[in-house]
């Protein structure tokens, strides 16, 4: 029997008191941190305005609210905008492992869902997050380690039809027809980051809107295919030539939850360089190394990560635009050297053309290392040698932000209001605060579209 039924039933079936209370707080924090990152995008990411305007001249039944710009739209023209928005700045959480980011995807589908039908609860509404979150992850987790599809998008539409089929209530079998219509839409590619294109970012808002027709249209009775996972011609067959591993789609299912696995982000550039900035920031701090005294710096990454970030070498020492500048070794470390830290603020337009930066990427070589597994995105080696002679190293597995090195809530919380002090129009405080303690208490709030739409009030 094909996976999709067995996760399909698991969803119908899972209440909110079987979710454990850990996983609950994380669940909190993802979404608190997706909309944060999706305000910031609205004044900050290039693109994002051009998308709500083409969804607002769509026109349509106004149902759920655009973040940040105002106004409202179809409830998967929203999810549209609201996943672009949430993706745009490389800002949003990830799950290692699997490879994806699964909050900008399913967050944004849950709340265009429960703004559609009023009244779903915060409990409802957690559950259906965990659930979506959970079910993208584990597709993710069993597909084999490959940079062609682009996970998020792919798996996204999994996952956001999943969440947005909870709140709808779907039972089993209507379930399972969702996922099989979500397969029939899904896609996404690596070559938008690869161009640097905006479509980076695009592509997470149309997962989430897939996602959300994928449940409205299996509501109505539209069947999707029921073997849509291990079908002969179902996801792993024909987007993975029959290679994955199938134990990740069900094991521990109702026990394990993926979202204990998420990893949230100190830097707004994708986890990839994390490793590198940590270990450069820990020894121009420790060893008090100023901008001046360096001499050269190598960053040591696995395959991977040198083909990613850092190829062709003399594109990524002068970036081109913002998604560029993000998928960065030398641009991300000579940033680090320079201020300190790595913020939203140091991928404006304005800071890509910063001749200070640009000097002190020249200098930053970047080289394979045998000692990590070739398809390990994370792990990386800053070597910082001075004109004096000496030479810094550190190494760095887990980066700031992982489950094993997490960031502490407050500082969630604290990113969250920097974000949104970014917004298109000014927020008052006093709906951020309201929005910080409605996802705080978020089991005893009867409506959850109150939180989105004081995200959009100037």
């Amino acid at each position: 029997m094909d996976a999709a039924h067995s996760l399909a039933q698991h969803v119908a079936g899972i209440r909110f008191e079987d979710i454990p209370a850990g996983v609950l707080k994380v669940a909190k924090m993802d979404i608190l941190d997706t909309l944060g990152t999706a305000v910031a995008a609205t004044s900050l990411a290039p693109g994002c305005r051009e998308v709500v305007e083409l969804v607002k001249e769509g026109g349509g039944k106004e149902e759920s609210t655009i973040i940040g710009f105002g106004g409202r739209a179809p409830s998967w023209m929203a999810a549209l905008a609201n996943g672009t928005l949430a993706h745009a700045l490389e800002y949003d959480e990830c799950h290692v492992t699997a490879q994806i980011h699964s909050g900008v995807t399913v967050v944004p589908a849950s709340f265009a869902i429960a703004e559609r039908l009023g009244k779903v609860n915060g409990k409802t509404f957690l559950t259906a997050v965990v659930s979506g979150i959970d079910l993208g992850c584990r597709l993710s987790v069993a597909a084999p380690r490959e940079r062609s599809w682009h996970a998020t998008t792919l798996f996204g539409f999994f996952g956001a039809a999943t969440a947005a089929g909870k709140i709808l209530g779907l039972n089993g079998e209507r379930m399972q027809h969702a996922l099989g219509i979500a397969y029939s839409q899904a896609a996404g590619n690596t070559q938008a980051s690869t161009d640097g294109s905006l479509t980076k970012r695009v592509q997470a808002g149309f997962a989430s809107k897939g996602g959300v027709l994928s449940a409205l249209l299996a509501e109505k009775g539209i069947t999707g295919a029921i073997n849509s996972l291990e079908g002969e011609f179902g996801l792993y067959k024909v987007y993975y030539g029959g290679k994955y591993n199938p134990a990740p789609l069900t094991s521990d299912l109702g026990k394990k939850f993926e979202v204990s696995n998420l990893s949230f982000k100190p830097y707004p550039s994708p986890r990839g360089t994390h490793a590198s900035i940590d270990a450069t920031l820990e020894l121009v701090r420790e060893h008090d190394i100023k901008p001046e005294d360096v001499e050269s710096i190598t960053v040591f990454k696995s395959a991977v990560g040198v083909k990613v970030l850092a190829t062709p070498i003399e594109r990524k020492r002068r970036p081109e635009n913002v998604v560029d500048a993000q998928f960065n070794i030398p641009f991300t470390v000579a940033t680090a050297v320079l201020k300190r830290r790595v913020g939203l603020s140091d991928f404006l337009p304005g800071a890509l053309k910063d001749p200070a930066v640009l000097q002190m990427a020249q200098k930053v070589n970047v080289q394979e290392s045998k000692e990590f597994d070739p398809n390990n995105f994370h792990p990386g080696i800053t070597e910082i040698r001075t004109r004096q002679g000496k030479v810094y190293t550190k190494r760095v597995d887990e980066p700031y932000g992982n489950p094993d090195h997490p960031i502490p809530q407050e500082h969630l919380i604290q990113k969250f209001m920097e974000c949104t002090s970014n917004a298109i129009r000014p927020l008052p405080e006093k709906n951020l605060k309201s929005v910080i303690d409605m996802i705080m208490k978020l089991e005893e709030l009867e409506d959850v579209s109150a939180i989105v739409r004081l995200l959009a009030q100037g």
